[in-house]
């Protein structure tokens, strides 16, 4: 069979190796989406609120390769939220000591 067919024993090999590792990390590959909003609200809250830098330049501080598909700045209450892979998460400026944090509960996005 490996003889008739290489490639296709091969491509198979690869198929259960990267199953088998995606297995292992499972629990890595589940936070991974929450990882792309915590990022970019927190990151941006502190851009803007703690370092005091203009809007613009917070935006392109935070962007990534992976697009966010929403992103809301609240400038009266210092709140962050952004939604990348389909999890939102908030960030809040609490005050100059604290800096930013990100929320527990995340804050819906206003309907656009």
């Amino acid at each position: 069979m490996i003889r008739r067919r290489p490639f296709r024993t091969l491509l198979a090999l690869v198929a259960v190796l990267l199953a088998a590792l995606a297995w292992q990390n499972r629990a890595h590959l589940q936070a991974f989406p929450r990882i792309i909003g915590a990022y970019t609200a927190k990151e941006y809250c502190s851009c803007r609120y703690v370092m005091g830098h203009p809007a613009a330049y917070c935006a392109a501080y935070v962007e990534q390769y992976l697009p966010l598909s929403g992103f809301f700045d609240d400038p009266l209450k210092r709140r962050v939220t952004a939604r990348g892979l389909g999890s939102s998460q908030t960030a809040q400026w609490l005050g100059p000591r604290q800096g930013c944090r990100l929320l527990a509960q995340a804050v819906p996005l206003p309907e656009s």
